[in-house]
């Protein structure tokens, strides 16, 4: 529980001391008296720039990390809950996350993005990289955005200064979605003009693996939108797909980052406390029902006594049980060498056969890029079976059974079988994609939590300790976050234009996004 309030204290000094950004260059002026002339001839600015920028996507920072991968994403996609019983009463899981934790993705994550990107402009004038960090700025701002809705974005200041009026949802979106296209079509025209692999630790410098990125993004960004904007979300989907260099299609176009130290999954879920989060009972149950054989190669089985050999996570949301029983469920199989994944083909398949079931011109049928996402997960994993897997049209998501004894669910979350049925409704196979992508996207919990509130799928068991007061539902789970405190005190009037305006009036994690308007 100490690193949690520590870096919370630690954050906020950070970021106050970040905010006065006059002496900038002077805070970041190298101690070895190395110019920035000499710096440039061997292309360390561009790396040292690129590689903070690309840190932020899915932050390397492990207490950054804990707070919005496993705390915030975890709990609300399903992935990962919280095993230190420390955390009660002011965690994102029991709807209660105190501005310590609310905070990090506004107030943290905002001004790295804006500040890293910008500084790739401050030392390359090549079209190449300053393209590649405008896909990553739009990569790290749109999750911010899915956290919070309206948030500071067009004027944030050079120097990361988040004090600026917010821009709405779907002007943020169409602004990235703009912001992508430009991106993609500079790489394009350069398209074999690969840069400093030491820049690029997600894909060595290679500008087609960029462009593959930077159009599945477009893709994932445009069934966010399909909604409530559809005709715009099939045409950005259409041009995606269809683009001449296209879309992720194998593994070896899998984003994933190359750490340069441990990875903080692996800190955050073994080292500290013993580990703060374990596998949640979610992803188990419905793995378990369906007897996935990606379940040795994702997961730690239990260690209770009569539990030996089963995959079975914790139940989030719940009052956590203390030391050896919350250590006792499943955990992610992560080593410290494990690196972060960003977005996998498989999620692009998945993203295709939705494209597909909605009429888009996706190159193919729902069925084929459904069975294609199912089978590049297993694959990314290492896993065999999958033909008799997508075969099977009968198992169903598993019941939750706790070991300990004291939260297991006896209701339903889900029907939903894994072999595609072309003569299902529409709901029925969206369900069916959702739920194999969701599988397939572990451990990007935030990814999910959006997908969630987009679709309303996977279903996911409630809570059992809702501290909303009453706000949020148990059901249907919460919608976006609270602005941070801070907001309301040092950018008053922005805030509250944006609370008015944007959200309609009200600052709670109810409140739905433009975006997620269906449920």
């Amino acid at each position: 529980m100490k690193h949690i309030l520590y870096s919370a204290i630690a954050l906020g000094l950070a970021l106050s001391l970040g905010s006065c950004t006059e002496n900038y260059e002077d805070y970041n002026h190298n101690p070895t008296g190395v110019s920035k002339e000499e710096m440039e001839q061997g292309g360390y600015s561009l790396i040292a720039a690129m590689n903070n920028l690309q840190s932020w996507i899915i932050p390397t920072d492990v207490n950054t990390n804990q707070f919005t991968e496993c705390l915030l994403g975890g709990s609300y996609g399903g992935y990962i809950a919280d095993s230190n019983p420390g955390f009660a009463g002011k965690n994102f899981a029991q709807y209660s996350p105190e501005n310590g934790w609310n905070r990090v993705m506004f107030k943290d994550i905002i001004p790295k993005a804006f500040i890293y990107s910008n500084e790739v402009k401050n030392v390359t004038e090549d079209p190449v990289p300053l393209a590649v960090a405008q896909v990553v700025k739009v990569a790290i701002m749109q999750r911010v955005a899915d956290c919070y809705g309206p948030v500071p974005y067009s004027k944030v200041g050079a120097d990361g200064q988040i004090t600026a009026a917010y821009d709405g949802v779907e002007d943020i979106y169409n602004t990235m979605l703009s912001e992508l296209e430009q991106a993609v079509n500079t790489m394009t025209e350069n398209r074999t003009s690969d840069f400093n692999a030491k820049a690029d630790r997600i894909y060595g410098g290679s500008v087609e693996k960029w462009i593959k990125f930077a159009n599945s993004l477009r893709l994932r960004m445009a069934m966010r939108i399909s909604n409530v904007a559809p005709d715009k979300a099939k045409a950005v989907a259409e041009a995606a797909v269809n683009h001449e260099v296209g879309v992720m299609t194998s593994n070896d176009d899998d984003a994933e980052l190359t750490l340069s130290s441990t990875n903080p999954f692996e800190v955050v879920m073994y080292e500290y406390n013993g580990g703060d989060s374990r596998v949640s009972g979610d992803i188990t149950s419905y793995m378990n029902g369906y007897k996935d054989p990606r379940r040795a190669a994702m997961f730690t089985p239990t260690t209770f006594k009569d539990y030996t050999d089963q995959f079975i996570g914790i139940r989030s949301g719940i009052s956590i049980p203390d030391g050896d029983v919350a250590h006792s469920y499943s955990n992610y199989k992560v080593a410290t060498d494990t690196k972060l994944i960003i977005m996998n083909a498989a999620e692009v398949a998945f993203l295709r056969a939705e494209g597909a079931l909605r009429g888009w011109n996706m190159g193919g049928t729902a069925k084929q890029f459904y069975e294609q996402g199912v089978k590049l997960s297993f694959d990314q994993w290492g896993v065999s079976g999958a033909d008799s897997y997508l075969a099977d049209n009968t198992s169903t998501p598993a019941k939750y059974t706790d070991p300990a004894g004291a939260n297991s669910y006896t209701g339903t979350t889900s029907t939903v079988t894994i072999a595609w049925d072309d003569a299902a409704n529409f709901e029925t196979n969206l369900e069916r994609i959702i739920t194999q992508k969701w599988i397939a996207n572990f451990p990007l919990g935030q990814e999910a939590w959006a997908e969630i509130r987009r679709t309303g799928y996977p279903k996911l068991m409630p809570v059992v300790v809702n501290n909303s007061g009453g706000v949020v539902s148990s059901e249907r789970g919460p919608r976006r976050l609270a602005y941070p405190q801070e907001e309301r005190l040092n950018n008053q009037e922005n805030y509250q234009q944006a609370v008015s305006s944007l959200l309609g009036g009200a600052d709670n994690m109810a409140t739905d996004l433009w975006w997620a308007k269906k449920q």
